[in-house]
């Protein structure tokens, strides 16, 4: 008995320095940050509006089934899946041309996207000139499901050049071992500036928690909001865009999702329905691509994912905001080729939506 303790006090031990000396580089900081310019740049003419996009590219993992979709157990692409499924992200993006593009799960240097730096490759094959990148998942190697090296996150992408890129921080899942703790996701918001005909305009995005079953989320929300109050009362100009993984007020289903197979797993986030207040305060103090009213009159409309790769959309996780203004019914939600011409189902498990944004 005394053996097995002092064999369990010696991993727990190696466990803490592991985790204090950060062998595998996981910790992410300021330093992370990294800026990307285009082969080519195509100057854009003088604009008094802006089309705007978010968009969750899975990785350019498009409909294949990963084991956290509980759908199927792959966890890592071939070169070739990789490069058909950006072309098609390519595609899609210099057809609709956003002059600004939010990302989120965009992957760089990471063995399950065949170490592809997606972010050079789309301003490499798109109209758009510059990119800001920041991870949120990194690790020399992460040693389950056979992941391996990671580097992903989130990144924006102008025609105009941006600059005083930053990384806010946002809370953790306090319910994790601390081994699960070090290799797990350290979610933030990416912010940077721009300025356009002059004018200076601060852009943000985010992807939020999905699966915390302690509040985490919530707490990030807030983070977030309050540090957009922050912006608008330093009378600063932003937009944002981002997965917020979280549903609108007025949702009409809110649980028990079609797409939902993991039950009680780790990567369960089929119910919502204690949240359903949560994205409140940003619809009250800015303005929406998609206006609450019009939501709320028809919830299917809006919808941005689902977990199955031969499912539709079934619930709206995404989301633009401004304290500005976007204008009034310019947004689109690329559900099919009914909205805006384009499908998207088949490139993420994520549609992208749009907006135009009126320059102050």
């Amino acid at each position: 008995m005394r053996k097995f303790v002092v064999s369990i006090l010696i991993l727990v031990l190696v466990a803490i320095i592991v985790v204090l000396s950060d062998p595998f580089k996981n910790r992410i900081g300021e330093s992370d940050v990294i800026y990307y310019t285009s082969e080519s740049i195509s100057y854009p003419p003088e604009k008094d509006t802006l089309l705007v996009m978010t968009w969750n590219i899975k990785f350019g993992g498009a409909r294949i089934n990963f084991f956290f979709d509980c759908f199927g157990k792959r966890s890592l692409m071939t070169g070739q899946e990789v490069m058909q499924n950006l072309g098609g992200i390519g595609d899609f993006v210099s057809n609709t041309r956003p002059d600004i593009l939010f990302i989120q799960e965009v992957d760089r240097d990471s063995k399950r996207s065949a170490f592809v730096d997606q972010v050079q490759w789309l301003l490499n094959n798109t109209h758009l000139n510059y990119a800001v990148y920041a991870p949120q998942w990194k690790s020399l190697h992460i040693p389950s499901d056979s992941l391996g090296k990671m580097n992903s996150g989130l990144a924006i992408l102008s025609r105009w050049p941006l600059q005083e890129a930053g990384i806010i921080s946002l809370p953790r899942i306090k319910k994790q071992n601390f081994i699960l703790k070090y290799f797990y996701l350290r979610r933030c918001v990416l912010e940077c500036k721009t300025v356009i005909n002059g004018k200076p305009l601060v852009l943000l995005t985010t992807h939020t928690e999905p699966y915390a079953k302690d509040g985490t989320k919530k707490n990030q929300l807030e983070k977030i909001f309050s540090h957009l109050q922050k912006l608008d009362s330093l009378k600063s100009t932003f937009i944002i865009g981002g997965d917020f993984n979280a549903l609108p007020p007025g949702t009409l289903i809110t649980r028990k999702f079609p797409d939902s197979v993991c039950d009680k797993s780790e990567f369960d986030a089929d119910d919502y329905s204690g949240e359903t207040l949560w994205m409140e305060p940003f619809y009250h103090h800015f303005n929406a691509a998609v206006p609450l009213m019009e939501y709320q009159a028809d919830n299917s409309k809006f919808f941005t994912h689902t977990v199955d790769g031969n499912g539709y959309w079934n619930r709206k996780l995404d989301y633009l905001f401004t304290n500005a203004d976007f204008v009034p019914g310019s947004h689109i939600t690329y559900q099919s080729t009914d909205n805006g011409g384009y499908y998207t189902i088949p490139l993420s498990d994520h549609c992208a939506i749009s907006v135009k944004f009126v320059m102050p």
